[in-house]
């Protein structure tokens, strides 16, 4: 059975677009794939964060992994700090990454553009990242187009350790999410749904109420034409909104069309609104009872054990091959 890792940032809850592209998916992979699923809080700190929202936040991010169907008997949930190993691999893996290869990632770009002064974790993050994904010998890796940068070097520094050293890394391979899995925001339909938009009306939250959900729905931009047609350069917002009405009711994108036609945007959006509800309505339940519960805690610890086994082991690896520490006697 291959290994997958992937890992979310703790950084405020989840959007329906995180589901419908990443976790959704994470609950289909647990029957196929030898799965570690990782809260990474420390890539969080690369930039500030309030100490209590943050732990709120981890706990939080949690609870929604295993509500929306994750099973911590076939797949590993865990958080990252609780992993000593993560943050030596990492030292490890700066040591043999290059300034020129970090002062090239489009998210430093993005994230330090127009500021004065960032924290120099914000350039180096990458081989945190990259130490995240080879403790486990990863065979796939889901990512989406604003990834696939850090899978490039995840995989060039593996092959440059496995040179100069030893073959200890598996060379992860990126795994694509299925077509239409990328939603976009719902105000602006070019840009992909985020927890961080300022505009509010732009996303869904996994936790947002039924009003919320049916008034951020009624609000989205569409167009002038009225007509509910899948056509993403001419109808981008309408077509996003079919995308979401499609991956969560199970009907067909040609179905849908042919239901609303000549109905108008009011029926459809106001259908769509429903659906949401519906497919969150019991996420949001078991949120509720997990965040409340000890079990929670009980599954991140036994999560924990078993990523500190398997991570432990491998950083070993690293530092034996990298002359770390002292030789051990037979």
């Amino acid at each position: 059975m291959k290994t997958i890792f992937s890992g979310i940032q703790p950084s405020g809850t989840i959007t329906l677009g995180n589901y419908i592209g990443a976790l959704k998916q994470f609950v289909e992979l647990q029957d196929e794939f030898n799965c570690y699923f990782c809260i990474v809080d420390e890539h969080a700190i690369t930039v500030p964060q309030e100490p209590q929202v943050l732990r709120k936040n981890i706990r939080s991010l949690a609870a929604l992994y295993l509500a929306v169907g994750l099973d911590p008997n076939k797949a590993t949930l865990f958080i990252q700090s609780e992993v000593p190993a993560h943050a030596q691999a990492a030292w490890i893996m700066q040591c043999i990454t290059y300034i020129g290869e970090l002062e090239r990632m489009t998210q430093f770009k993005d994230k330090s553009a127009g500021k004065e002064a960032v924290s120099a974790a914000l350039l180096t993050y990458p081989p945190l990242m990259v130490a995240d994904i080879l403790l486990y010998g990863a065979d796939l890796v889901p990512v989406g187009e604003d990834q696939k940068q850090h899978l490039e070097l995840t995989r060039d520094l593996a092959q440059r350790f496995n040179k100069k050293y030893a073959e200890i890394f598996t060379i992860p391979e990126p795994r694509i999410p299925k077509v239409g899995a990328r939603i976009m925001s719902l105000q602006d339909p070019t840009k992909k749904m985020s927890k961080s938009d300022p505009n509010q009306k732009g996303f869904i939250s996994m936790l947002d109420e039924p009003k919320q959900i049916e008034k951020k729905i009624k609000s989205a931009v569409t167009d002038s034409d009225g007509v509910v047609k899948y056509d993403v350069e001419n109808k981008p917002g309408v077509s996003n909104l079919m995308s979401i009405y499609s991956i969560l009711s199970g009907k067909s994108i040609e179905e849908l069309e042919t239901m609303y036609e000549g109905k108008g945007y009011g029926a459809f959006k106001g259908d769509l609104a429903q659906v949401v509800i519906d497919a969150l309505a019991p996420i949001q339940k078991r949120y509720t009872e997990l965040m409340e519960s000890q079990e929670l805690d009980d599954i991140l610890d036994k999560g924990a054990e078993k990523a500190n086994e398997v991570a432990s082991k491998m950083l070993k690896k690293m530092e034996n091959a990298m002359g770390l520490g002292r030789k051990k006697r037979k």
